[in-house]
Order: C-alpha cells, then structure tokens, then sequence
C-alpha cells in the first residue's frame, strides 16, 4: 500500500441514479392519465338563475323622547299615555319592524322611561335602543 495512490474500488459517485425518479414519474404520469377523463365526467343540471343585489329595505327609525315634566313626544309630537301603547303596537306590527330609540331628560324620573320601556315590551317591540349625550351638553 503505497501513500497517495487511490483504489478504483473508493471512488464517489458524483452522479444522481436517474433510474427510480424515472419510474417514479413514469407511475404518477400513468395514474394521472387514468384519473383525468373520470374527473371530466359531469352530468348536466339546468341551474336556476339568481340575482345578487342586496335588498335594501331599511327599518325606519322612531324617536320616543321622554321630557323632564313627563310627557311623551313620538318624533318630536306629543302624545299623551294613552295614544302611546296603540302606535307602539302599529309600528310592532309592520315587517320590517322599526327601531325605537327612547330619549330620556337628564332630570326625567326614571319612572316615565320604565313606562315608556314596558309599553314597547307589551306592544311587541323587539328592537329597542337609547340615546344619549356622551359630552354631557
């Protein structure tokens, strides 16, 4: 055994085996050849046509305010305690139903606006919401 001298059996293989990446690819091209005409297979189906505008159908919006003294006002008219609880139960009666937004005196007794609150509940009022005055004015 000499110093520098290589043996033929020690060489590297500075090659990549082509051979299974071939067979490989020879197997996948074969079952994509099989799968394509089944997944081209569709049956017919006569789909009915629909439109894709949003309805626009806002609800409108009614303003009960609740003065300081008391009394009632439906969208700045006023109305006594006993037109109230009727036109709650016609505005809970229309589709799409309104929202009603109770504004409430910063001095009313909390009494009136619990009035007002449970007539709305009785008339059958789902969508309820207060206003008020972050800034305090």
């Amino acid at each position: 055994m000499a110093f520098g001298t290589q043996d033929d059996t020690d060489d590297v293989m500075n090659e990549i085996n082509m051979t299974p990446l071939v067979d490989v690819m020879l197997v996948l091209l074969i079952i994509f050849i099989i799968t394509v005409p089944v997944m081209k297979h569709a049956v017919n189906v006569d789909l009915p046509r629909a439109t894709n505008q949003p309805e626009n159908v806002k609800p409108e919006t009614v303003r009960l305010s609740v003065s300081a003294d008391g009394k009632f006002f439906w969208n700045e008219s006023q109305v006594s305690e006993e037109e109230l609880f009727p036109r709650l139960q016609a505005e809970a009666a229309k589709e799409p139903q309104p929202d009603l937004h109770i504004r409430g005196d910063k001095n009313v007794r909390y009494e009136f606006v619990a009035q007002a609150m449970a007539a709305a509940q009785r008339a059958g009022v789902r969508k309820i919401g207060f206003v008020t005055d972050p800034q305090g004015q």
